[in-house]
């Protein structure tokens, strides 16, 4: 049976779905409904309240989302339920997890790194069962503009905005021989002040 732990830290309801300790779900919302109704759209079913419980290991977690939800680099160790996701996804999702704090990538620059193309990475990033700790917060349109997100584009440019870090220059990241292009989030904050 997978558990659930919900908390409220600083405001914010952080959730975690988990069996033994594998990650299968996590989210972050604003009401504590909202949250279990995001740790359910993941898991793709009802969670029971028999399942709702606290650990050792959902208090890590949490404070892990936590971390990253304040823009901080947490050094990560966890193990997610990868098994239960097509590998396409899975690939796509550990392409994501390369696009380091103070970076943005795009859709189409996943899509050439991982396979695949734009609008697949794009149904991915809008279905991550990992978020915030797979930033699919990092991943922007082409020309930079905030393109989608399931908590609203304010959350978004709220997330790259506890991001920043001074980055002035594109990098590219080597994965299984295609490269990963990133670019500094201070380009998609500019783009989202000036629209």
């Amino acid at each position: 049976m997978v558990n659930v732990d919900v908390e409220k830290v600083d405001g914010v309801w952080f959730g975690v779905a988990f069996k033994d300790e594998t990650i299968h779900a996590t989210s972050f919302a604003s009401t504590k409904e909202n949250g279990l109704q995001g740790l359910e759209e993941s898991l793709a079913y009802p969670i029971s309240t028999n399942s709702i419980r606290a650990t050792e290991f959902s208090r890590r977690v949490i404070a892990t989302l936590k971390e990253v939800y304040d823009g901080k680099e947490p050094l990560i160790s966890f193990t997610f339920a990868s098994n239960r996701l097509p590998k396409y996804t899975w690939k796509i999702l550990e392409t994501l997890r390369k696009v380091p704090i103070g970076y943005v990538t795009s859709y189409g620059e996943i899509a050439r790194a991982a396979g695949g193309g734009p609008r697949a990475v794009g149904q991915i990033m809008a279905r991550n069962p990992f978020a915030p700790i797979y930033p699919c917060h990092r991943v922007v349109r082409s020309d930079f503009t905030l393109g989608g997100y399931g908590g609203g584009l304010n959350a978004k440019l709220a997330f790259l905005k506890r991001e920043r870090r001074g980055f002035s220059t594109e990098k590219e990241i080597v994965l299984d021989k295609k490269k990963l292009r990133v670019y500094p989030v201070e380009r998609a904050i500019k783009k989202a002040e000036e629209g």
